[in-house]
């Protein structure tokens, strides 16, 4: 059974926890690649993530690697985040501290389980964004389902961008839809960043 983002912990205040779970068919080693080169998140995750930019290299497998991305949902404001690499597990996930809009740590984690990958988040975050922090006490359940959005456009995308990394001719890439475009709000957001 094929698992969307779910909202695991109530929390007070501006503190949210969340527990993702999607299952693709694929090889860990393709799917740990796809979701460690955070510079192609534009490509293939673009409905969320806009700009990114590497701010430091890193090492093997992205260790110490520091991304800033820019990202959106359905609502209408966009995050800008800064992500580090702290620990690889490669090809069974890694670890990202986070800071900015969104300040926490993300654990992503792998499993191969006959064709297909079971892939797990697990974020827990504080919301520094201002017009997230000062209305989380009213509008968590909102900022809730923005968060299942964007997780949801991530599974769908990743099943994508696997199909269009196995094809083996033109007439088969053909036939894989592009991914899920931003919300309508988000690409106006986007286009007024510019």
């Amino acid at each position: 059974m094929i698992c969307s983002a779910k909202a695991a912990l109530v929390m007070p205040t501006n503190d949210y926890h969340f527990i993702d779970r999607w299952r693709v068919e694929g090889n860990i080693k393709e799917v740990a690649d796809i979701l460690e080169d955070a510079l192609s998140l534009p490509q293939w995750w673009g409905s969320v993530y806009f700009d990114v930019k590497e701010i430091e290299p890193g090492g093997e497998h992205g260790i110490g690697k520091t991304i800033r991305l820019r990202a959106g949902g359905w609502l209408p404001y966009t995050l800008s985040i800064d992500f580090r690499t702290t620990e690889s597990r490669y090809p069974h996930g890694f670890t990202m501290d986070a800071t900015g809009d969104l300040e926490g740590l993300g654990i992503w984690t792998f499993a191969q389980d006959g064709k297909f990958v079971d892939v797990t988040y697990d974020w827990t975050i504080r919301a520094n964004k201002p017009i997230v922090q000062k209305l989380s006490f009213l509008l968590k359940p909102i900022f809730r389902s923005n968060h299942n959005w964007t997780m949801k456009r991530g599974e769908e995308s990743l099943k994508l961008e696997l199909r269009r990394r196995r094809a083996r001719s033109d007439a088969e890439l053909k036939l894989v839809p592009p991914p899920p475009k931003p919300s309508f709000i988000a690409r106006a957001l986007h286009l007024s960043k510019r």
